[in-house]
């Protein structure tokens, strides 16, 4: 059946920014798909990790503020021990702030490029050094957003971060192709969640 080139039995994710939204969302579909879920968030995941145990997976909660790097090495530490290794990392944890952009602070620009991109790049980073230890390949999922194709108002460090992820991604795809490391991103648009 071709539905069974889909499964992730045996897998271990990484979801960040899966308390809620599209992020729990996607750790839930993963878990259905078979995968084992470390959820990542600086808001309880307590829900997101129930329904993904009712679904029979394994489900990992790792508390991290993404804003600090000193997380990464504990996300996947915590992972491996936890989980048996990293097959899959989805990048999705992600703020915004709206302001004219002749107003636009610079604690507003920071915060949403730490999280936005950031944070993917060096997660990225330590979790593509597993992968290339394991020797089994591995997927790597980002959330880009249709603003990394387009333009728009008052959200001048959303639109730059949600770029830099799409820049990031192909290189990363090039990059990593010879090690069996698939990178994708995602580019939704608004979907009715807390964060919009």
């Amino acid at each position: 059946m071709i539905l069974d080139q889909f499964k992730l039995n045996g897998k271990a994710a990484i979801v960040t920014g899966s308390s809620r939204g599209l992020g729990q969302a996607m750790a839930i579909g993963l878990a259905e798909a078979g995968a084992d879920i470390a959820l990542v968030d600086i808001l309880d995941m307590a829900e997101s990790k129930e329904q993904i145990e009712k679904l029979g997976r394994k489900c990992i909660t790792i508390p991290a503020d993404l804003t600090k790097k000193e997380c990464v090495d504990e996300i996947v530490s915590t992972t491996i021990r936890q989980l048996g290794g990293i097959d899959i990392l989805f990048n999705n944890a992600g703020i915004i702030r709206r302001a004219k952009f002749t107003e636009f602070t610079e604690k507003d620009w920071d915060d949403v490029i730490d999280i936005n991109l950031r944070s993917v790049f060096f997660l990225s980073q330590a979790v593509v050094k597993v992968m290339i230890e394991q020797d089994r390949g591995g997927k790597i999922i980002n959330t880009a957003s249709l603003l990394s194709f387009q333009g728009c108002i008052l959200v001048p460090s959303y639109t730059a971060s949600k770029s830099g992820v799409m820049g990031l991604t192909r290189l990363m795809a090039c990059e990593l192709a010879k090690h069996k490391i698939n990178v994708n991103a995602i580019a939704p648009g608004y979907m009715a969640t807390e964060n919009t």
